[in-house]
């Protein structure tokens, strides 16, 4: 059985040339609104014929820098400067993005974790239903801009996946070095199935991906750095005239092979990490103490890294629970390939 039409409408016409500003709106009936919308705001500006680039932002809502440097390019970028068609989405979950929460108060969905999505469901899993039905297929390379929200610090990257069309897996690859961040990645997903990730991947498009900082803001350099990636995304795969401007001090390569990668508390408490974001780490190193805030006197728990290589990622709030995760360590590689 068919499923019906996504109840999503957008304002915009995506195969018109020029500049247009709209939205994507969601029909949704609440106590403050009974014939209401989430509207979505979009950007569309095309050129003739060529590529189209979509890019995303505000997956999660408290995850600042893609948000804000996508705000920032729907005002300045046009119509003669492009050679196709760039679609722009600040703020897939705007509902999240307006109430400063990773997921949605509407019904408490994780847009990352909701695809392929569903047209009957509630509003997530209907947004995640459009971008899966309508807005992939219009696409050939995205680039969804993530940090790490009110939680985790994270260094700024770029990163592919590993995919088995190693073509698709190299060109994503070779996007997320040309992205230009200090930092480019290979990464390995504790849970790949639902994400938004994985939709694009599985119809075939380049996708890369971003972390670009963290604890529920962001600063003039993690602005900078996205900002100046997603121009050379831009260029890197055609869609504007230029050069992509490569990070001063030469790229550093990170890979995630596995989930020993992650290292997640089995504790509650107060958290001490011991390492700060970068450092080079060897395996059995202490890396963090969790202490038991319910009394004094007694002795904190050790956690050992797994292995050697990189913090790339780090709890930022220090009161942790069992199952947070407290930090990640990426292997330092000299070179990336598919």
């Amino acid at each position: 059985m068919s499923k019906r039409p996504s109840p999503i409408s957008a304002t915009v016409d995506f195969d018109a040339d020029g500049v247009q500003h709209g939205f994507l709106k969601l029909p949704i009936s609440t106590d403050e609104s009974a014939w209401g919308a989430v509207m979505i705001p979009v950007t569309v500006v095309k050129n003739g014929d060529g590529p189209t680039a979509l890019l995303t932002g505000g997956n999660h809502g408290d995850e600042y820098e893609g948000i804000t440097a996508l705000m920032k390019l729907s005002t300045t970028l046009k119509a003669e400067d492009v050679s196709g068609r760039v679609i722009i989405v600040p703020m897939m979950n705007t509902p999240a993005a307006m109430a400063g929460k990773r997921t949605s108060p509407m019904d408490g969905g994780n847009l990352n974790r909701s695809f392929p999505g569903d047209p009957n469901g509630g509003p997530t899993a209907q947004i995640a239903d459009y971008f899966n039905r309508v807005m992939i297929p219009l696409a050939d390379v995205v680039l969804d801009l993530h940090s790490g929200g009110r939680t985790l610090d994270i260094l700024p990257f770029a990163a592919s996946h590993v995919l088995d069309d190693k073509h698709q897996q190299q060109q994503a690859l070779e996007g997320a070095k040309a992205f230009g961040a200090p930092y480019a990645m290979v990464m390995f997903e504790l849970d790949a199935e639902r994400l938004f990730d994985t939709a694009c991947e599985r119809q075939g498009k380049i996708f890369v991906a971003t972390e670009l900082g963290g604890v529920g803001t962001s600063t003039p350099q993690s602005i900078a750095i996205t900002q100046r990636g997603i121009d050379n995304f831009l260029v890197y795969f055609g869609l504007t005239q230029g050069e992509v401007v490569m990070p001063d001090a030469p790229q550093v390569y990170l890979d995630m092979p596995d989930a020993s990668c992650y290292v997640q508390s089995e504790h509650s408490g107060l958290l001490e990490l011991t390492v700060a974001l970068g450092d080079r780490i060897e395996k059995g190193q202490v890396i963090a103490y969790v202490y038991d805030m319910t009394r004094s006197g007694t002795a904190p728990v050790a956690y050992y890294a797994e292995r050697d290589g990189m913090l790339m990622a780090r709890r930022g709030p220090a009161l942790i629970n069992m199952g947070d995760t407290l930090a990640v360590i990426a292997a330092i590689v000299e070179s990336l390939d598919a």
